[in-house]
């Protein structure tokens, strides 16, 4: 896709130059300790805000995008699976760079570098915050500072989720589909992009009754979710092995993601939110599989002093109650080397 233009279909979306992204529902790590990655437990629904004009608040209209109902605490990963094409991905959590820990930015950057390379990055589960670790994602109201804005700014003002993407430049991405053609007749068709895990594939859970008509409804405000962070877990943000100068000056696509409340959701669409997130405890006791990531020709990204420092929701919101039991080894399985409708864009 080169027209500038975001899409949904399904639950993906499919910005310029091929990139796919779903937001996966996952279980919640404990706040210490540094574990496995979780599985997937289906997509997040997604929907476009100028389908609900009358429902959504005025400066959600302004800013576009998309959005999806949250949980209080519930965590998320975002899957690049189905991206073939090279693109350099910034990911924004509240207008943060959730690799660099800096302010957004229009432009890519390697000192430090504030994007994922795709499709090398198969999926990004938290923010870059330690050696070979992230800190998952874990969704939180705004107001009360424990977003990684709110650490990061000292304000909550955009929450949501930010995607920004660039391709290769004109000369580069030609040599790289010349160099694909060429492959291609040695090796026969792609096996395909990374994907989910397995668990992820599964059948998201049902949206639930059918829209109904919103014309009657009146606005009012949600209330307003950012991303925080939760456990870490071992996964490895890669650094870019191109020079910058390889990628497009410009951006080819962006979407702003908005998280919405359960309540909030069935109140906007008229659909049922999804049900609450599953018991760790009980998928674990199941014998389910984790999963551990590890790509022997990628270098891992350092982290940031920025987000080395980001703490945990539940300094804010209290201890975490829910019962953790550790998956046995055998339940860590190795991976790898061990069009829809076009998205409004917005003022943002």
């Amino acid at each position: 896709m080169t027209d500038g233009v975001v899409r949904i279909d399904g639950n993906t979306l499919r910005l310029p130059g091929g990139v796919a992204v779903r937001f996966v529902r996952t279980l919640r790590l404990p706040e210490t300790g540094t574990h496995p990655l979780p599985p997937g437990l289906g997509e997040f629904p997604v929907r476009r805000v100028s389908d609900y004009p009358d429902t959504v608040p005025e400066r959600w209209r302004a800013r576009g995008g998309v959005m999806l109902p949250v949980y209080l605490r519930e965590a998320m990963w975002l899957s690049f699976g189905g991206t073939v094409e090279p693109a350099a991905l910034q990911v924004g959590v509240g207008k943060v760079c959730a690799v660099s820990g800096r302010p957004w930015s229009d432009r890519l950057s390697r000192k430090p570098q504030n994007y994922v390379v795709l499709p090398r990055q198969p999926w990004l589960d938290g923010i870059n915050s330690g050696k070979g670790t992230v800190r998952q994602f874990v969704a939180v109201p705004l107001g009360l500072g424990a977003t990684v804005e709110g650490q990061v700014t000292g304000e909550e003002v955009w929450g949501g989720v930010q995607l920004q993407v660039f391709g290769l430049n004109e000369r580069k991405l030609a040599q790289w589909r010349e160099a694909e053609r060429r492959a291609e007749r040695t090796r026969g068709p792609a096996a395909g992009g990374y994907g989910m895990t397995p668990m992820a594939m599964a059948a998201p859970p049902a949206p639930g009754s059918a829209p109904v008509p919103v014309a009657a409804r009146a606005p009012r405000a949600p209330a307003a979710m950012g991303l925080g962070v939760g456990g870490s877990m071992r996964q490895e943000v890669y650094e870019d092995d191109r020079p910058l100068t390889d990628w497009a000056r410009e951006p080819a696509g962006r979407v702003f993601v908005h998280l919405v409340t359960p309540p909030e959701w069935r109140r906007i669409t008229g659909e049922a939110p999804p049900p609450s997130p599953v018991n760790r405890a009980e998928y674990t006791r199941a014998g389910l599989p984790w999963y551990d990531y590890y790509d022997q020709d990628a270098e891992d990204l350092a982290p940031t002093d920025a987000l080395e420092a980001v703490k945990p929701v539940g300094d804010w919101l209290g201890d975490d109650h829910e019962p953790w039991q550790a998956p046995s080894p055998d339940q860590v399985k190795p991976l790898k080397d061990a069009a829809g409708k076009p998205v409004e864009d917005g003022d943002w």
